[in-house]
């Protein structure tokens, strides 16, 4: 299986429900790594897993809908405790949806699986991965 991984970031804001989550039930910020990973069993045409530029842009533009956003606010994340694990699921399938439509080029339709990995800091990350 080959890989190819492209990364940017997010910054949001949110709060947790539940005892649990202890102070982060407050209102908080968060900055996140962002790192997705396409593979697909053979390489394209072209030799290649995905144009880096084309996943790069995508990744970026599916960022834009919660970069710098309370996601307490989000009318389709307001009911949800946004973990990080929660958020890796979330933007796999923003960018499975993109994916479907296009977003990577007819060649990015040869992608099987992708991996999400949210970074929340040096010592602690949660990716979701699955089929495209």
């Amino acid at each position: 299986m080959y890989s190819l991984g492209v990364r940017d970031h997010i910054m949001i804001a949110h709060s947790f429900r539940g005892e649990i989550f202890g102070p982060a039930q407050r209102l908080h910020g968060a900055t996140y790594i962002v790192d997705a990973t396409f593979q697909r069993p053979e390489l394209d045409g072209n030799g290649l897993v995905v144009d880096i530029d084309l996943a790069r842009r995508t990744l970026r533009e599916v960022l834009d809908d919660l970069d710098y956003r309370n996601l307490d606010e989000v009318p389709e994340l307001a009911d949800r405790n946004t973990t990080t694990e929660f958020l890796a699921r979330e933007i796999h399938e923003r960018m499975r949806t993109r994916i479907h439509d296009g977003a990577l080029g007819e060649d990015g339709r040869g992608i099987t699986a992708l991996t999400l990995t949210l970074r929340e800091s040096h010592v602690a990350w949660a990716s979701y991965e699955g089929p495209v």
